[in-house]
């Protein structure tokens, strides 16, 4: 994979060029001291991946990303050594298309190569998310017959560009909305509890991470928490399970739609929002196939049109529709 890094401190270069030298088929593309020298050199030489810093002099990586997924799209890292502090500036890089974040490895501490794993776990995923996926058709699991009260449901997926677009989805339904919402984004555990404590002071509803054990429930919007899977169980609860262990995406969309086409007894529409790869169009389409309402990101409005291009040409989508349309359109649907 040919990486760029972009980066203004000659340690955190450094640091990252040794955790690159542990795996022989990276390939160091280009580095840059700032986000304006980045969004040039991209132009000149678009690489695989780029290592985005946050904090730089004369352009910011927010901006760079923002500008280089507009121009010359690939896949962005954000690389920090102070994420804690940055966590708004981390959301709205990803907003813009970034699809990742790491600690920036530790140069002289320990084993370097245990310093470098994690940036070489998400490069690795990262390889797998901009390459070719297995696109079975995985058979409709029969519905369930128990009897219950219908209740109603809004799974939501999303990845790059994400955070963004679930603040404008999030900000224009209504406090008192008589739907429960479950969200499944690709966002590292150490960041959702950050991302969730962002999304509920920006939209105004209150959203949490999702409990091993409870329902989904009206009032409040959960969002998947941990590095694992989160799936609807049979008896109505949720629960978080590191199966299936091939799945790249953590946690998947498709394990949740999934799971949500199984057992859900009541009403509920799927919708995919913008994201890199190809998670959440098998499962949008098994919950169309049980009758459920199932809704895509158009690609004008997506930072990253690739899921919902993917449900799209398998026919997973009963409707495309633009950000800014899909919450009236579920204000339509739930409070007739």
């Amino acid at each position: 994979m040919k990486i760029a890094i972009v980066n203004d401190m000659p340690m955190a270069v450094e640091a990252l060029r040794r955790a690159l030298a542990f795996e022989p088929a990276h390939q160091i593309a280009w580095v840059a001291s700032n986000g304006a020298e980045a969004v040039e050199r991209c132009a000149q030489l678009t690489p695989d991946l780029i290592l985005m810093d946050l904090i730089m002099p004369v352009m910011d990586g927010v901006e760079a990303t923002r500008r280089i997924m507009a121009a010359t799209p690939c896949a962005i890292v954000i690389v920090t050594v102070d994420r804690e502090q940055n966590v708004h500036r981390v959301f709205e890089a990803m907003g813009h298309g970034a699809l990742d974040v790491v600690d920036t490895p530790a140069l002289g501490a320990g084993n370097p190569k245990d310093a470098a794993a994690p940036l070489l776990r998400k490069i690795l995923n990262i390889g797998w998310l901009i390459g070719e996926r297995d696109t079975r058709v995985r058979p409709v699991p029969p519905p369930v017959r128990e009897s219950a009260q219908r209740q109603r449901l809004i799974a939501i997926g999303s990845s790059a560009g994400g955070p963004a677009a679930l603040e404008i989805l999030l900000k224009a339904l209504p406090t008192d909305f008589p739907a429960a919402i479950v969200l499944v984004q690709h966002v590292d555990q150490v960041f959702a509890e950050g991302m969730a404590q962002w999304l509920s002071s920006s939209s105004g509803l209150e959203v949490r991470l999702a409990r091993n054990g409870e329902p989904p429930q009206v009032g409040t919007v959960l969002l998947a928490g941990t590095n694992h899977h989160i799936r609807l169980l049979r008896n109505g609860t949720l629960a978080y399970t590191a199966e299936p262990v091939n799945e790249i995406y953590r946690p998947s969309i498709d394990v949740f739609f999934e799971s949500v086409a199984s057992y859900w007894n009541g009403d509920a529409v799927g919708v995919l929002l913008t994201g890199m790869g190809r998670d959440g169009a098998q499962g949008l389409k098994l919950m169309r196939q049980r009758g459920f309402l199932t809704i895509a990101q158009n690609q004008e409005s997506c930072a990253v049109y690739g899921m919902p291009k993917a449900a799209a040409a398998i026919d997973a989508a009963m409707e495309i529709r633009s950000l800014d349309s899909i919450a009236p359109r579920l204000k339509e649907v739930f409070t007739q």
